[in-house]
This record gives C-alpha cells, structure tokens and sequence, in this order.
C-alpha cells in the first residue's frame, strides 16, 4: 500500500452527473496523493466516453476500468476496491459531489494522528437534481468526534437515521477492509446482499473508532432513480429484502441483539409486505411472509391486518381502490 489515496467511483448511466463527480474529486486539496479509481459499469448512454476523456485529460491520476458487461454494483465496487493502491479509500457516486476541497486533507490528517481510527465521516446534505436545492441530512446519533465504533454497531445494522455513516463521506484504511474483506469474503461479495456500504461501516466500527467532523462534505443526489431509491415496487422490495437480508446475517454471526434490532426487523417485515400490497403481487406477499418468518420477526397488528386483507383478492382489489381514492 502506498501512501496515498485511492477513491472509488462506480458509476452506470450517469452522463449528466458524471463529470460534476470527477470534478468535485479533482479540486481536492490534500498533502497526499490520490488516484481516482473509475468502476465504469458497462453504461448504454455516454458515461465511458466522459469517463475516458477524463482518464486522458488526468493520466497520472484517474484509472478507469471499463467494464465490458454489467456487473452490478457489489462486484464494480469491490473490484475497484481490490485494485485500489492507496493506504486509505475514499468513494463518490457517480451521482453526488463533494463539497468541501478539503474533505479528504480534514480526514487524512485525524488518521494519520490516530492509528486506532479506522474510519472517518462527515456531516452532508441532500440535493434535489430538479429543484437543486440543498436539505439537512438526519441528525447525526453520534455527533462526538470520537467514538468507539463497537457502540454503533447496532445503529449500523438498523440504520436507525439513515445511514448512521454515509460511505461517501468517509475516509477508511485500506489495511482494515482488507483484512475483513478476505477473512468474511462472503459478506462482502455475494451479489444476493445488493450493496456495498453496510458491510464496510460494520465491519469498520467494529475494528476500531469512529471519528466525525460536522463539516458538511457531501451533496447527496435525490430525484433520480438509483439503486437504493427504485421508483417500482418489486425493486424498491427487493433492495430492501437483500440489504434486511445483509443486517439480518450480520447480526446473527456477530450476535448483535437488543430491543432495537428486534424493532427494526418487525418494521423491514411490515415494509416488504406492504410493497407486496402496493404492486398487488401474490406472489411478493409469500415472499414478504417468509422473509418475516426467517428473521423472526414480531408482527405487530397492522402487519396482520394487511396480511389478512391480502390473503384474499377481493378484499386486496378494494383496499387498493379505496387506497387510491384517499391518496
């Protein structure tokens, strides 16, 4: 590993923000080296070409794997993590932008003075790619500059306020997701879990502290259609399964347990059933029921009205019609 920074961009069909991105990483002013990593994921519109102009434009910075399918984003992200040469990583979306030119200087400096900080993570804001206004994020649930990472590991698994750490705020050693990575492969990997950053904010907390900074680094892009925030049904409840799926695995083989954890999995439940609901899909619904019966879920008395109702179309049919009159 060399002194340096490595920051991973995996982007698919974002020619509109794509360059916005770049820049917002290129004007970075920091006494270490960085590298951009590019994850470009087989794009049908003209992200490669902006991405290759850039590559030629910066050759001794950016290095831009171009993908000649679609890998989908666990596997981009974690091979442009294995690629990556920096002694810490960073990462920006191909859709949201930094902020603050000296993100990456602020964050540097606090893991270099302190070897026990495995990760480091700023406040951000939201940003409507329509309106191109700029909102609050969540109240932070761990404002103290330091914390130890191990007393946010329920919070991690539950994202209580979501996300109790946004990846693309973050700095984090290199050494520590690696040794992770290899030694839980599996967790990291497996396309069924359908993301990337829960398990780096876990298995980061879990090794050591957590340091943040209030200053606002990030603008998160809102208004388009990403992976995490799918406008249909069936994909907003299958994000939702597979990342619930994840927190469900993880707490079991780390067994982080508590009133918290058993909440959360009770309102994943109720979510997916109520996706099945909306989209009137049968079979959504029997998958919405095992899921919850997997994680053992406590099923409040809503969940078992909606349950009931669509266990007969009927009744679903007018639910769906009396819903659409009232909204």
């Amino acid at each position: 590993m060399e002194n340096l920074i490595s920051v991973i961009v995996v982007t698919y069909n974002q020619e509109e923000t794509i360059g916005r991105t770049l820049d917002s990483i290129l004007m970075q002013q920091c006494h270490l080296p960085i590298e951009i990593i590019i994850g470009e994921d087989g794009s049908t519109d003209s992200t490669r070409s902006i991405c290759q102009e850039y590559a030629e434009r910066y050759p001794d910075v950016i290095r831009l794997f171009a993908n000649d399918h679609n890998k989908g984003v666990v596997d981009n992200y974690f091979d442009c993590l294995l690629a990556c040469r920096g002694k810490f990583i960073a990462d920006c979306a191909g859709d949201d932008f930094w902020v603050d030119e000296l993100k990456l200087e602020k964050a540097s400096r606090l893991m270099e003075d302190n070897d026990r900080i495995t990760l480091v993570h700023t406040a951000w804001e939201y940003y409507n790619e329509q309106t191109h206004v700029t909102t609050a994020s969540p109240q932070q649930p761990f404002p103290e500059p330091l914390t130890n990472g191990r007393d946010m590991l329920e919070a991690i698994l539950t994202q209580t306020i979501m996300p109790v750490i946004h990846l693309c705020t973050s700095l984090y050693r290199a050494e520590t997701i690696l040794r992770e990575y290899h030694a839980h492969t599996e967790l990291f990997r497996d396309s069924k879990w359908g993301c990337e950053d829960l398990q780096i904010a876990f298995f980061m907390a879990r090794d050591g502290l957590i340091a943040y900074l209030p200053d606002v680094t990030l603008h998160y892009s809102q208004g388009m259609e990403t992976v995490s925030d799918p406008k249909d049904e069936k994909k907003r409840f299958r994000f939702f399964q597979r990342v619930t799926s994840l927190s469900y695995r993880l707490s079991q083989d780390f067994q982080i347990k508590g009133k918290g954890v058993d909440i959360f999995f009770s309102k994943r439940s109720f979510t997916l059933l109520m996706h099945a609901f909306r989209d009137h899909d049968k079979e959504l619904r029997e998958e919405a029921i095992n899921y919850c019966q997997q994680w053992g879920a406590q099923t409040t008395c809503t969940y078992k009205v909606v349950k009931m109702v669509t266990s007969n179309d009927l009744l679903w049919s007018l639910a769906l019609q009396l819903r659409k009159q009232f909204r």
